[in-house]
């Protein structure tokens, strides 16, 4: 359950124009799973003047039936350039009987990257040494690099991405240009495609679709996880978004 976003744009602010993305921001979404509440998700992007760059903050917190099944209360910073490429993560992941803490952080004049994992209940640490992109996304900056694309529906790019443990080009594939309904909104959207499962990212057998707003935002107003059996289809549903 990870996943989303970005921001730019305090001059415009000031000045009383438009803001657009890039540009500092709050989105919150709805968990859904096998059409149960399951949690929230919510994402704050500010601009990190001193290094040019972006902070994102993602919090996801179980609810209901689902807090009882599997608790899980996901805590993730990132540090990133301009570009969204990134420089520094830490992740405090309490899923279930889990409680993980997790840093990344990358050499940029070497582009080695640096993983270090402590679980936290069994006293044990993981560590890893990776040969990275000079520009490698997290999945938070990759989310961030698609709101950028503008692809053609049946065009493709590959992304460098990094979850710590591996690192590949993933390819992201735009499909089609769709209306959507979310939370009582109407949105004009692309919907992608990231090919992230499937031994790819990770090992699960799965797919990844997001719906991009066709407008100067592009937020990603839905996600949808697709699953085999027993975890099925997880959907993340804008609720709200704040400038």
């Amino acid at each position: 359950m990870r996943v989303v976003l970005i921001l730019f744009g305090y001059m415009a602010a000031a000045l009383g124009q438009s803001l657009h993305f890039p540009c500092p921001e709050k989105l919150t979404y709805d968990v859904e799973w096998r059409l149960i509440s399951a949690g929230t998700a919510t994402v704050l992007l500010a601009r990190d003047a001193p290094r040019n760059g972006w902070n994102f903050n993602l919090n996801i917190v179980s609810a209901g039936l689902v807090s009882r099944l599997y608790r899980v209360a996901d805590s993730y910073t990132i540090n990133t350039s301009d570009r969204f490429c990134l420089d520094h993560a830490t992740l405090d992941a309490q899923e279930g009987k889990k409680h993980l803490l997790s840093k990344l952080t990358v050499d940029q004049a070497r582009n080695k990257l640096a993983f270090e994992q402590h679980d936290l209940i069994k006293n044990g640490v993981e560590q890893k040494i990776l040969d990275v992109a000079p520009c490698t996304y997290d999945i938070v900056g990759a989310l961030a690099s698609i709101r950028m694309l503008n692809l053609e529906p049946g065009r493709s790019v590959a992304l460098p991405i990094t979850d710590g443990k591996k690192f590949v080009h993933a390819k992201v594939t735009a499909l089609s240009k769709e209306k959507i309904t979310v939370s009582g909104q109407s949105y004009d959207t692309t919907r992608y495609e990231a090919f992230l499962f499937d031994n790819v990212l990770y090992r699960r057998h799965g797919r990844l679709q997001i719906w991009v707003s066709n407008d100067a935002d592009h937020v990603p107003v839905q996600l949808r996880m697709m699953f085999g059996f027993p975890i099925g289809t997880v959907t993340v549903s804008l609720k709200k978004q704040e400038h």
